[in-house]
């Protein structure tokens, strides 16, 4: 079963990182000028000498952009431009076009880019039926190379080969084997290696079969220190609960508001949690109505690059929260009726959680 997110196409510089149509559009000029020309007109009675504003030309549309930018590069694929072909089956990719991407990726394997992204496409079956034992392929590849233009994709496809192991998709499922391939793409936690490998550590020593809570928490540390996000709400838990480091309660609560403010809702759930335990029961009730009303789990995981599962733990927590308070009247107006409906959908997103969170109650901890 699938779980995780696989790397985005790395970048052999930042400047790199803008999209295909936005930087090929800067290049061939297809963006219309934004500001008003003008000139000057000599009045028919001899006036003064008077500006007159003339409209720009009407702005391109997306579809326009789209393909004046695939004529250009189709035509630099004509004049041999090595990495036209690439960056031709990129725009078709970043256009959800995944069938003519493939079909370009495919032609073009020679260029390491496209057969990275190839391999993507077939693992996580973008637009095409899935066909992950052709995705670890092109991501050996990758990995075995000794060319110099497959070394900026060295790291993500490791953590690619670690995710296959881990999830048993497309290879025999393996511990052992995820472990070795995101150790190898996390590179003691150098910022240009895979973060998102050195996240999976953290999270593969948490899991009760592999468990080392001080390896955990290094991992964390190594990525949230590279700006992951999701390890930053990992790191704030650990703190709260003396996981794999002294309890810190101080630093706890500076990593779970920073990645609540960042947009993690693991985090926002633990804050809620947090305010609850210190009574601060309207603070709780109110961040807790914020994230409750949450529906789409998928997107917004998507949009703050974490895990689905854990987005769903951090709404579940939030909205047993919130279900307590309306019980009982803590910060918000006394309502058993909406108190019913949140435990409800709390149970519905990670009954583990809910059932956690009401023994709690039957014990009076909460």
């Amino acid at each position: 079963m699938k779980k995780l997110n696989s790397e985005p196409l790395p970048c052999k510089v930042d400047s790199d990182i803008a999209p295909i149509l936005h930087t090929v559009s800067q290049v061939c000029g297809c963006f219309a000028e934004k500001k008003l020309d003008t000139h000057e007109q000599q009045q028919d009675d001899g006036g003064e000498d008077s500006k007159l504003l003339v409209p720009p030309a009407a702005e391109p549309t997306h579809d326009d952009l789209v393909k004046r930018a695939e004529q250009f590069l189709k035509e630099r694929i004509q004049q041999g431009d090595q990495q036209a072909p690439f960056l031709l089956g990129q725009l078709y990719f970043e256009e959800g076009w995944y069938e003519d991407a493939l079909l370009q990726f495919e032609k073009n394997k020679n260029d390491f880019q496209a057969l990275y992204q190839a391999g993507v496409m077939y693992y996580d079956g973008l637009g095409i039926a899935e066909n992950p034992a052709k995705g670890i392929e092109y991501m050996k590849t990758i990995v075995n190379s000794d060319s110099p233009r497959a070394r900026h994709l060295r790291f993500a496809a490791a953590y690619n080969l670690g995710r296959a192991y881990f999830e048993g998709y497309g290879a025999a499922h393996s511990d052992k084997e995820a472990e070795r391939w995101w150790t190898v793409a996390a590179d003691d936690g150098n910022p240009r290696a895979s973060v998102k490998a050195q996240c999976a550590l953290g999270m593969l020593y948490s899991r009760p079969t592999t468990k080392n809570l001080r390896k955990a928490f290094f991992w964390h540390s190594e990525a949230c220190g590279n700006g992951n996000l999701e390890s930053q709400a990992a790191l704030g838990v650990m703190y709260l609960h003396g996981q794999g480091i002294k309890k810190d309660l101080t630093s706890a609560i500076e990593c779970l508001k920073e990645a609540a403010e960042r947009g993690n809702v693991y985090a926002q759930g633990y804050l809620v949690k947090f305010y609850y335990s210190k009574k601060m029961y309207r603070k709780a009730a109110e961040l807790a109505k914020l994230i409750a009303d949450f529906d789409n789990i998928e997107m917004l995981a998507k949009m703050t690059d974490c895990l689905p599962l854990y987005t769903a733990k951090g709404v579940a927590i939030a909205t047993f929260y919130l279900a307590r308070c309306l019980q009982l009247g803590l910060g918000v107006r006394e309502d058993r009726i909406a108190a019913r409906k949140y435990y409800s959908k709390a149970y519905h997103l990670d009954a583990d959680v809910a059932a956690d969170l009401h023994f709690e109650v039957i014990y009076g901890t909460i």
